[in-house]
């Protein structure tokens, strides 16, 4: 199949969903809209699912933020739609698309903004027969959520009106910042939603590859068998990114690596590795064995962690500063751009088996893979290879890229040609492109669509937060009050060197990416 990229076609979006997955009608409201997320993200998102036919006609968008952007609001959604969707500029679905798209601009402790916008709702129910259905988008920064939060409680607008079937809100990430602001921000966020209408969101979990780690486990009969201690070695997991913090000082320096990459998008990875087959894919079965994986990891001790912060370097040919010279950073800062950890998981299955995760900023390349490394067979009978490949058998890996370059390759050993029993390893790869053309999809097609049905299946509840906060707070406390000789690696590397010692001391070593 031709890997010539494709935008997402009616036909692909209505086969990758089951026949009764069209929503009911209602109205998308996005606060902080006049961010970066809308613009690049959700407004493609949601004009990818009008494309598919995915959206119900009785649907409408309300951005709302601060600044007063009026009718210009629609026209720079129009672009984005264009630009960051890949969409066509003449496909007659965007201009009908557009003009349901509508601003309202409020402070986010305003109550008078409230009662506009809880106005201007009702007027679009009645021209656009929405029927009172909400989805409440927060998009902002996270210090807004409680506030917009309680005021959407107090002006009544977190119940369905008299002839609507629900209302929802989505959280973006960061969920709080360490345990305690998690349990905060959940306390909050109950006292006016009941938690069948909160949808915390993770954007890791619309990736395909990410939802495939389940097809590949539980809809093939040849892995589920090796999936345990007995054949497997150990498990990476890797997401690394080439570019420094994008001028996002201010967020990086009270966030890091560990709160805003491994605490959420790494640890739901390693949840769909090693969680229990679900006796159904609702969404309670779904979240109930993920939590039991968290819950099976066992305290970290701060010696199998590892932090690191890059200094300047070469990223692709190019040189960059450190973390330290960027906008809008202490220059003595003890932020972490990098973070490794060493868990285990206290159950049945994985007893004994050790997971690696990294995560980084100015690493080498951009690249998210998990590794599953298996045991070496208990006799060897070939122990000579190819001169090309180096000595020893290597073991057989299964690696899943989730991005870029997404799919899945089996390593294993095969015999050269040749009168000698020279042995080398080889790859069994599939490539989503290759088998299904590029998709222009960003991800958020699927959870906005989840969202607004009411399945929760992809989402993050409350236990689950505040799990995998619980592993990560004593980390943090303790890095807090231990300062590190930053910087310790250079841009452009994979990381300091106490991230090759926490995995060299077991005798393993990192996969090269």
């Amino acid at each position: 199949m031709s890997t010539t990229e494709v935008s997402i076609s009616a036909d692909a979006l209505q086969a990758s969903q089951k026949p009764d997955r069209k929503p009911d009608p209602c109205i998308a409201v996005i606060f902080g809209a006049s961010g970066d997320l809308t613009k690049r993200k959700l407004l493609p998102a949601l004009f990818h699912l009008e494309q598919g036919g995915l959206l119900p006609k009785e649907f409408a968008v309300v951005g709302v933020a601060r600044r007063p952007l009026g009718d210009a609001f629609a026209a720079d959604m129009r672009d984005g739609v264009i630009a960051g969707g890949g969409v066509d500029a003449n496909d007659p679905k965007l201009t009908p698309f557009i003009d349901r798209v509508k601003y309202h601009a409020m402070n986010f402790d305003d109550d008078g903004g409230y009662e506009g916008l809880k106005t201007l709702l009702a007027s679009l129910d009645t021209q656009y027969g929405t029927k009172g259905n909400r989805l409440f988008y927060l998009a902002t920064s996270p210090e807004y959520f409680a506030d917009i939060i309680n005021h959407l409680g107090a002006h009544g607008m977190n119940k369905p009106v008299e002839g609507a079937d629900f209302v929802r809100t989505i959280i973006e990430k960061p969920f709080g910042h360490d345990l305690d602001s998690a349990r905060a921000l959940n306390d909050d966020v109950n006292k006016v939603f009941d938690e069948d209408q909160i949808f915390r969101i993770d954007h890791y979990l619309g990736k395909e590859t990410v939802q495939n780690i389940l097809v590949f486990r539980f809809a093939n009969g040849i892995f589920e068998n090796v999936w345990n201690r007995n054949y497997i070695d150990h498990v990476q997991i890797t997401a690394a990114e080439s570019i420094g913090i994008e001028g996002r000082g201010p967020f990086y320096e009270h966030a890091g690596a560990l709160r805003d990459v491994v605490q959420n998008h790494v640890m739901e990875l390693l949840s769909f590795v090693a969680m229990e087959p679900p006796v159904s894919f609702e969404a309670e079965q779904v979240r109930a064995e993920k939590i039991k994986v968290w819950r099976a990891i066992q305290p970290i001790p701060i010696s199998d962690t590892a932090r690191g912060q890059y200094g300047p370097g070469t990223v692709d040919g190019e040189k960059v500063i450190g973390y330290r010279e960027e906008d809008r950073v202490d220059g003595d800062s003890q932020t972490e751009t990098f973070a490794a950890l060493k868990l285990e998981i206290e159950n049945w299955r994985w007893a004994g088996v050790p997971f690696y995760v990294r995560a980084g900023k100015r690493l080498a390349k951009r690249v998210t893979e998990i590794t599953i490394q298996f045991k070496q067979p208990p006799l060897l009978l070939f122990h000579d290879k190819n001169e090309k490949c180096g000595p020893g058998i290597e073991p057989n890996i299964i690696s899943m890229r989730i991005q870029p370059d997404e799919g899945i390759a089996l390593r294993f050993g095969a015999k050269v040609p040749g009168p000698s029993m020279n042995i080398c390893p080889v790859n069994m790869d599939f490539s989503y492109a290759a088998a299904f053309g590029v998709s222009s999809a960003n991800g958020y097609e699927r959870l906005l669509l989840d969202a607004i049905l009411g399945d929760a299946t992809l989402f993050a509840h409350r236990d689950g937060v505040e799990a995998t906060w619980a592993l990560m707070t004593p980390i943090l406390d303790s890095w807090q009050t231990r300062k590190k000789n930053f910087p310790n690696y250079a841009a452009g590397t994979w990381g300091p060197e106490v991230s090759d010692d926490l995995i060299q001391r077991d005798g393993r070593k990192w996969r090269n990416l």
